[in-house]
């Protein structure tokens, strides 16, 4: 029978120097290696990071833009890259909230895919409260907020002065941001002022809009004079123009 060792306490086995060294050469090994792999995680991450930044803002440079990059996981060994590494994304993707980069390096076969969580959003007029189907757009009612930019279904705006006059053509509730389809500048039934041009002549004259619209729009108004239908453009909550 194999006798069984035992030690008092504070007496220790005796353990060859050989041993011991041989310890230390492997835990100084693990951590030459595990240090620069480490490294060279977070590098390709950052790089994957200052990529999407650029390709997406050079796409949508009015916007606020965060991207944030899914960490590769700490099992994937990465090979060093002397001349650096390589990003890639479908150009397709970009405009989405996940984005798949492909990382590689030119001087060998090696690639991983890692990915991003993008968000983008606009700094736009928002309701300040509840608003009320044919209210009257003021400053009262009316803040600013970043917007993720896949709520902006239609225009939005950027400018307060804009709206103010503009009346509402649905409910909206608080926090909303103000869009094109929600307003009426010039409402149907509204007298306006017909603003015709030729050249250097402009004459007025009172109307009818038989349309909503919204600044910029091409509307249906009546000549309250001549009764005739025409084409104008919506210029503010006052006047349409007819370029002759």
């Amino acid at each position: 029978m194999k006798k069984k060792t035992s030690y008092r306490v504070g007496q220790f086995p005796y353990v060859p120097m050989a041993t011991i060294l041989a310890l230390l050469l492997n835990i100084v090994s693990f951590s030459t290696f595990a240090q620069p792999e480490k490294q060279l995680h977070s590098t390709i991450q950052e790089g994957a990071e200052a990529y999407l930044l650029a390709a997406i803002g050079d796409r949508y440079g009015d916007e606020n833009l965060q991207v944030e990059i899914v960490p590769i996981d700490d099992r994937i060994q990465i090979p060093s890259c002397p001349v650096g590494f390589q990003y890639h994304a479908d150009p397709s993707s970009l405009s989405q909230s996940y984005v798949s980069v492909r990382v590689s390096c030119g001087n060998n076969d090696w690639y991983l895919f890692t990915n991003a969580r993008v968000s983008r959003t606009r700094t736009v007029v928002v309701t300040s409260g509840m608003i009320s189907p044919g209210t009257v757009l003021s400053a009262e009612n009316l803040s600013f907020a970043d917007v993720d930019v896949n709520m902006l279904r239609h225009t939005s705006f950027d400018d307060m002065t804009q709206l103010i006059g503009a009346r509402v053509k649905r409910r909206i509730r608080n926090g909303q941001p103000i869009q094109s389809n929600m307003l009426c500048f010039v409402c149907k039934g509204d007298r306006i002022t017909i603003l015709a041009q030729a050249g250097g002549m402009r004459v007025k004259t009172a109307g009818i809009a038989k349309q909503d619209g919204v600044i910029g729009d091409n509307i249906q108004v009546v000549n309250a004079s001549s009764n005739k239908t025409l084409i104008a453009e919506v210029a503010n909550t006052q006047t349409v123009v007819v370029n002759l």
